[in-house]
């Protein structure tokens, strides 16, 4: 190593030792003792007052984000008196606490600083019970109590403190490397921390008057809804793969061990609230709203956007925030979504100049759907799969509207499934006001069974194709070997 070199390493090293002490000051006026746990941990001087202020900016971001809130005031009413109760019995029950149903069908739950705390009418509508939802705020309530926004903070600022470090000792390319390994780390709450979650939401639910054990059996609930969803897409396999890599997971189990932990006494006669809780849902809006469109058997619709699509016989069709994909035998796959605010209103300058500029389109040309210009070309592309063959489709709408489908196959399935592709592509068309009026959001309805009415026939009446009794069973929390008694209430979609 040169003079040169050995300086700058030397100064490199003094300037880490400085660097090194300015850490210790914060660390040591940056701690605080959580009020649930009695735990000291570092925030980065995150205090609690800076933390209701962060909820507060945040709040209104966050409910966008997933699709606003549901427009429901008994549904948000009834879950904030649920929250409030529990959040009386926790170690903050001053704390301006707000809870709100997110308008989205994804089964999710998650909480802000400061008191504000998520569920989505998805969430809700597999819930058999109030209890059940008790137990999933009482855990959301516990990452409030917990502050474990404010440790993950003080870990997101030791962490960049380690980034520059090694900047410092390393150089540039290891703080890249550190401080990508650092969002890695801070991804989502460690396992500690979902685990005392757990504990504090059993000491609030039992508290409450509620039986801490409805929070395993609705996370088994979630868990035999993530198997039907990978069912759903092909690789029932799915759901359990991608348990195994979440960086924290919650599963029954874990929750039973928490309860045990927590050490609360047996709750005599838990509130269940199941009769309430199916009268509180009934009319609850299933499945995706009016304003992202609705897959029906192999169609898919879009009221406010006034447009359809079918898809051939084999494809399962599925809705997404940003597109709809349709999975097809051998991997095949059909992609639509609509092009940028910046696309061109030709579809075929469009095509070439914006969308595919830098493929070797082949084929190209101009077409009309339905009275609608458009154009298509074709290319291969290489993918982890192998070779597959592609077909681009731009249909100008109007308005300033540009639509897209992407048509994946592999090559040996391409010609075989030539024409049906090319049908879905003819198969889009504009709505009419009285069509897109006729167009109706799915509803979760209770029911009560009657005489000679089994999960066969009742399953039978759900708007589905496929998995009818799958899914009518997971809705309902059933097994194959359960018999309905008459009297007794499920739940159905219609």
């Amino acid at each position: 190593m040169s003079a040169k070199r050995r300086n700058r390493a030397s100064r490199k090293g003094r300037i880490a030792a400085i660097f090194t002490a300015m850490l210790l000051l914060p660390a040591v006026a940056g701690c605080a003792t959580s009020p649930a746990t009695g735990e000291t941990f570092f925030t980065g001087g995150l205090t609690p007052e800076q933390e209701e202020k962060l909820g507060a900016e945040q709040h209104p971001k966050m409910v966008e984000q997933f699709g606003g809130a549901y427009d429901d005031k008994a549904v948000q009413d009834y879950v904030q008196s649920i929250g409030n109760l529990l959040a009386k019995t926790s170690e903050q029950p001053n704390l301006d606490w707000t809870f709100t149903v997110l308008d989205s069908p994804i089964v999710n739950a998650f909480a802000l600083p400061g008191g504000y705390v998520y569920i989505t009418r998805g969430l809700m509508a597999l819930a058999d019970n109030e209890a059940q939802v008790a137990g999933v705020l009482g855990h959301e309530i516990g990452h409030v109590t917990a502050r474990h926004s404010a440790q993950r903070y003080g870990g997101s600022v030791l962490a960049t403190a380690a980034s520059i470090a090694a900047g410092i000792f390393l150089g540039g390319d290891a703080a890249q490397a550190a401080g990508a390994l650092s969002q890695v780390a801070l991804s989502g709450y460690s396992r500690s921390q979902e685990f005392e979650a757990d504990q504090l939401g059993v000491r609030y639910v039992a508290r409450a008057g509620y039986g801490p054990d409805a929070m395993a059996g609705f996370l088994e609930k979630m868990q035999a809804e993530s198997r039907l969803q990978a069912t759903l897409r092909g690789d029932p396999d799915a759901a359990d793969r991608f348990s195994l890599l979440q960086t924290h997971p919650r599963t029954a189990e874990r929750v039973r061990e928490a309860i045990v932990a927590a050490n609360v006494k047996t709750v005599a006669n838990p509130m269940v609230a199941r009769d309430i809780y199916l009268r509180k849902i009934d009319g609850l809006l299933y499945g995706y709203s009016a304003d992202e469109g609705f897959v029906r058997g192999r169609q898919f619709m879009h009221p406010e956007l006034r447009f359809a699509f079918e898809v051939p016989e084999g494809f399962r069709l599925f809705n997404a925030s940003t597109q709809v994909v349709a999975m097809g035998p051998e991997d095949s796959v059909i992609v639509f979504d609509q092009a940028g605010k910046d696309a061109s209103n030709d579809p075929l300058r469009y095509l070439t100049e914006q969308w595919a500029r830098n493929s070797q389109l082949q084929e190209v040309e101009r077409i009309d759907i339905n009275g609608m210009p458009a154009a298509t070309g074709r290319t291969t592309a290489r993918t982890k799969k192998g070779s597959r063959d592609l077909r681009a489709v731009a249909i100008s709408y109007g308005g300033g509207k540009m639509y897209r489908f992407l048509f994946v196959t592999p090559p040996e399935l391409t010609d075989r499934l030539g024409e049906e592709l090319r049908r879905t592509t003819y198969s889009f068309r504009k709505l009419s006001a009285q069509e897109a009026s006729e167009v109706k959001p799915h509803r979760l309805r209770i029911h009560t069974v009657k005489a000679g009415e089994t999960q066969e026939s009742l399953a039978e009446r759900m708007p589905y194709p496929d998995y009818r009794l799958l899914r009518f069973r997971v809705l309902n929390g059933l097994s194959e070997s359960d018999r309905l008694q008459p009297g007794e209430q499920v739940k159905l979609v219609q």
